[in-house]
């Protein structure tokens, strides 16, 4: 792309992102977005791959993956043969859980917050395995001590008879979105020596990871969320000392290496020898899909430095417009912003404020059995008449928003999007989604 001057962070930002001109994107950490240049990127490596399909797919994908690879192992700061790319974390998370060889009383322990697909894998699991899930029922707004403690007397409590094998926690939890005190969770597990499964969905390009002084043992993040790299496309991070542990991809492809039976000639790779490790080797080419948001990578990280002025900057200003939207928007609402004492759930790009609707069985109060309907009245409202969408949902018994910061976003966008809730919010207690039902 070459040196250019930085473009102003807010409406002018806008320019360089493919949204549509009455579309207002506040819902950033859902599916993420990526700029025109990166867009232009992925096409060519797409047209590339059609024009010489062997050829590119064969030879030239294997050696920009490896690039790929390199830029992202740079911003985490760990080796390049630590990091190989799958999907979306959901996909890594899957690939540890059923990795992982478990014995009855082997226990893989998560709090009530995290993902619901990673939660779903966890009693599934359950199911096929001697392995138990535990949930641990934080409650938020929860402060980072309170959470610790929780967290470290559940493993005391559970070693005492069994033994928690894998502990799953997220860097920002998705709903709500809040950062969690994930260093010092990973420190417990390697005092108790227990295996950690760090979830960064929200992560690389949200927050700044050192995953070499970190020291989880499993991590992963959504690249197409936060680092501006088309979907889908997820960093995988196993440390050395641990890739023994990862048997198979998702699904198990050409990379795997079978224990070989007596006599038994090796199966053959039809693709070209590779002179990585074993590990890298087994996600290079997991089944025929297109690769090429991965190797976007070095292109979106190159926009960030060249046209945003780096990761500090985009990442200082992301969560400066969330912390003064979100009281914005609470003022407005007549609220309150989900924080702790400590004020740490809110040091990330995401935000939560409370929603005006009332929970209950009076008059104007929705029933508690029918507020997921409110709820989903509310987003499709939102979509099919204001061309808009903020992520709504029910937690601690009451309905919350989560808004997103973005380069490309000014206060103003979150304050029009709390307008347009408090209306719907009072739409909501006159009855308008009871026809939803």
């Amino acid at each position: 792309m070459g040196s250019q001057e930085h473009t102003r962070f807010g409406a002018p930002m806008r320019q360089h992102f493919q949204f549509a001109p009455s579309y207002r994107p506040l819902n950033h950490g859902s599916f993420g977005t990526y700029p025109l240049p990166v867009l232009d990127q992925l096409k060519q490596f797409q047209l590339d791959a059609e024009q010489r399909p062997d050829p590119f797919i064969r030879y030239t994908y294997p050696r920009l993956l490896n690039e790929a690879r390199q830029a992202v192992a740079e911003i985490l700061h760990v080796p390049e043969g630590e990091v190989v790319f799958v999907p979306n974390a959901t996909t890594a998370i899957n690939t540890v859980l059923r990795a992982l060889v478990y014995k009855k009383g082997d226990v893989i322990l998560h709090f009530a917050t995290v993902y619901g697909a990673v939660e779903k894998t966890i009693r599934y699991i359950a199911e096929t395995t001697e392995a138990e899930g535990l949930k641990i029922e934080a409650k938020y707004p929860i402060g980072d001590d309170e959470l610790v403690r929780m967290f470290e007397e559940t493993v005391e409590k559970v070693n005492k008879d069994r033994k928690v094998k894998l502990a799953v926690f997220d860097t920002i939890s998705s709903m709500p979105g809040v950062r969690m005190p994930f260093e010092r969770l990973t420190e417990v597990c390697k005092e108790r020596g227990v295996l950690s499964m760090l979830d960064g969905a929200h992560g690389v390009g949200h927050i700044p990871l050192d995953l070499g002084a970190l020291g989880s043992d499993f991590f992963t993040s959504n690249c197409h969320k936060w680092l501006f790299v088309p979907r889908g496309c997820a960093v995988f991070h196993v440390p050395e000392r641990h890739q023994h542990l990862i048997r198979s991809s998702m699904p198990t492809s050409h990379g795997f290496e079978p224990y070989p039976l007596p006599g038994e000639q090796k199966i053959s790779n039809p693709l070209p020898p590779s002179g990585n490790s074993a590990f890298v080797n087994m996600f290079q080419f997991v089944g025929t899909i297109d690769n090429s948001p991965y190797l976007c990578v070095p292109r979106a990280i190159e926009f960030r430095k060249e046209v945003c002025g780096g990761e500090a900057k985009i990442m200082q200003y992301c969560q400066e417009i969330a912390r003064e939207a979100g009281k914005r928007a609470a003022e407005i609402l007549g609220t309150e912003v989900m924080d702790n004492a400590e004020g740490t759930l809110t040091r990330c790009a995401l935000v939560n404020v409370r929603l005006p609707v009332q929970i209950g069985t009076g008059d104007n109060e929705v029933h508690e059995k029918d507020v997921h309907v409110a709820g989903q009245w509310i987003c499709r409202t939102m979509v099919d008449d204001f061309d808009t969408f903020m992520a709504v949902y029910f937690y601690g018994g009451c309905l919350w928003v989560r808004f997103s910061g973005q380069i490309y976003l000014e206060v103003e966008d979150i304050v029009w999007g709390a307008q347009l809730l408090k209306e719907l919010c009072q739409r909501v207690a006159k009855g308008e989604y009871i026809q939803a039902k």
